[in-house]
């Protein structure tokens, strides 16, 4: 079974920086393939949860938060398009929050922040781990996106859902 790691806060505005390239390749006895600067990963082949972690940390040169789902879990988030009558263009993000683990569920969806006028984040639904939104792309929206962890109760580390669909196309090459 394939997994999928998510880096929380790396390569962001001078901090925590490393080349995730150059880590898939420390990897490479476990099959792991590196998508973009943010600290993501494919691993194809079998390892347990525990072990990748331990690797990834001695490997860092920093102390990182690494979030760790199942391949199957994000080709069945993948499966459909959650985004469907959505707003899109330039100015709207569409997402992907991962949950470190399950988080606390919101009372309904969809949740807009700020919760009155114009939302700059707007939460559409969850699943199991994965909080699926927009947002604008303007200065605030980082704040706003800062408070997933208050609001779930668990750290949450978030994804454009182009970096989703192209973690499923991996896998789905994986398993042919």
């Amino acid at each position: 079974m394939a997994l999928v790691v998510f880096l929380r806060g790396v390569n962001v505005g001078g901090h925590k920086t490393f080349r995730p390239s150059l880590l898939a390749n420390e990897l490479s006895d476990f099959d792991v393939v590196n998508l973009g600067a943010a600290g993501t990963f494919v691993v194809r082949k079998r390892i347990s949860q525990a072990k990748l972690r331990a690797e990834l940390l001695r490997r860092l040169p920093f102390v990182a938060e690494v979030v760790i789902c199942k391949g199957d879990d994000v080709l069945d988030l993948a499966s459909g398009n959650p985004f469907v009558g959505q707003p899109a263009g330039p100015k709207i993000v569409r997402f992907v929050s991962i949950l470190a683990k399950r988080g606390q569920s919101l009372s309904s969806t969809p949740l807009s922040l700020p919760a009155g006028g114009e939302w700059s984040v707007k939460i559409l639904a969850t699943r199991g781990r994965f909080v699926l939104g927009l947002y604008r792309r303007e200065m605030r929206t980082i704040r706003y996106l800062g408070q997933f962890d208050k609001i779930f109760g668990v750290p949450a580390t978030t994804r454009n859902w182009n970096t989703i669909t192209a973690i499923a196309k991996i896998l789905q090459n994986a398993k042919s």
